[in-house]
């Protein structure tokens, strides 16, 4: 079992702190695998948004230890580079085919298709897809700058009327992809891609939230602390009670979350 450190409250949202990247993984992971188990036994199938990057590794390898179904499981990603194939190595295609149909060989996988002739047909084609019945369960991250996929800071709409768009990447999203290491240099980032919007992100009846290391600390802190706008789209996590943020002791790490070294609390962050 994993060693939760932390438990508080953000507003509405759910905060866990584990004891290591690790823990925090195996954490997400068994919440994944109980939301799907009872999705299936309930209506015979799930729908769930699985997202890319380093950030979902410890999850998705975590995910071998799990008992899921994924006979009755369909899978979706949240976003694409426009521009580039299915082959290309910083493909979120490729990361999804390799990381879990590869793996666990759903019942099917409904990808994003970035390298399409006409990115608006693509947009609604998958809004469609997705649309078509409910999401139980959407898995994402925070991105440094505190998107959420690739809603962007003073681009991000809450109240967006589309589950689908293409995007801009700010530079500071870029700069994240090559340190990553997915690309050489921020030349090298596609400036667009197709993204699911906050409200598409939203709509499932659970939301995991896992955003491990040192270099998400700033982000998670203006998630759990500053005003809930568009300038943080992250915050609006805190207005999401079908939310929950997994955290480790180095992402949590900021003066206003207790320490890893604390006996285990909850408590509740109330913003008027």
């Amino acid at each position: 079992m994993s060693k939760l450190v932390q438990r508080f409250r953000a507003d509405d949202l759910d905060v866990q702190v584990y004891a290591s990247e690790e823990e925090m993984g195996r954490a997400a992971a068994a919440n994944t695998a109980g939301i799907l188990r009872a999705a299936v036994a309930s209506r015979g199938s799930a729908r769930v948004v699985i997202a890319t990057g380093n950030s979902q590794f410890a999850f998705t390898d975590a995910l071998t230890e799990q008992d899921v179904p994924w006979g009755r499981v369909v899978v979706f990603h949240m976003d694409e580079y426009v521009g580039i194939d299915e082959a290309h190595p910083a493909s979120f295609r490729r990361w999804i085919r390799e990381r879990i149909e590869n793996r666990f060989s759903p019942q099917a996988v409904e990808y994003i298709i970035g390298d399409t002739p006409d990115i608006a047909a693509e947009c609604d084609r998958y809004e469609g897809v997705l649309r078509a019945a409910p999401l139980d369960l959407v898995c994402m991250g925070i991105g440094e700058n505190g998107h959420l996929a690739f809603n962007e800071p003073f681009e991000a709409r809450f109240d967006d009327d589309r589950w689908v768009r293409g995007i801009t990447l700010a530079p500071e999203s870029r700069a994240q992809q090559v340190g990553e290491g997915h690309f050489p240099g921020s030349d090298d980032v596609p400036h667009q891609a197709i993204s699911l919007t906050i409200p598409g992100l939203l709509s499932a009846r659970h939301v995991q939230v896992c955003a491990p290391e040192a270099r998400k600390a700033a982000a998670v802190a203006r998630t759990l602390h500053d005003e809930v706008s568009a300038a943080c789209p992250a915050t609006i996590l805190r207005r999401s009670p079908h939310a929950t943020l997994f955290l480790e002791p180095a992402s949590a790490g900021t003066k206003d979350i207790p320490s890893a070294g604390t006996p285990s609390t909850v408590r509740s962050i109330t913003h008027n």
